[in-house]
């Protein structure tokens, strides 16, 4: 029990329910569709609309750039409306400098790219559905986060 309050100051009740969630939105979409909710890709789409670059004019991007808009906006939209709804009405924060985010986002960008899909895509539909790839690339993300967490927690302490 100590282990589960030290992981999991806040509860892990909220975790679960959201994977199920998630679980259950990427399977309607797909099921229903035969589409793949991965964040890179609607990341590259909405790209579509502004940079000309024959990458971002590809057919799979300028095609699905609506559905994908909706999509992220249902993302957000389901997030909003969980703090509103089950939240405690207190503002998330962090102290992490912003510098650090824009890095950080910038190599999980390019992480993507070059992984050829995101967390979302591998590991939620890939993994779902079986696909051998995604496995490797969730091991590889996963490995490199035990690296990096364990890096930086001694290079910080």
């Amino acid at each position: 029990m100590a282990t589960t309050l030290t992981l999991f100051p806040l509860g892990w009740q909220h975790y679960l329910l959201g994977g199920v969630f998630i679980g259950t939105g990427v399977a309607l979409l797909f099921v229903f569709t035969g589409l793949v909710g991965g964040m890179s890709s609607v990341f590259s789409s909405t790209w579509s609309y502004l940079v000309q670059r024959p990458y971002f004019q590809q057919a799979r991007y300028t095609d699905t750039r609506l559905w994908r808009l909706v999509y992220a906006a249902g993302l957000v939209l389901g997030a909003w409306l969980w703090w509103l709804l089950l939240g405690d009405g207190t503002r998330g924060g962090t102290a992490v400098p912003v510098w650090q985010l824009v890095a950080g986002g910038f190599l999980v960008g390019y992480g993507a790219r070059l992984g050829n899909g995101c967390t979302s895509g591998h590991g939620i539909c890939g993994l779902g559905s079986l696909q051998w790839p995604s496995l490797l690339a969730v091991l590889t993300f996963m490995a490199t986060a035990f690296i990096t967490a364990n890096l930086v927690t001694r290079w910080l302490a």
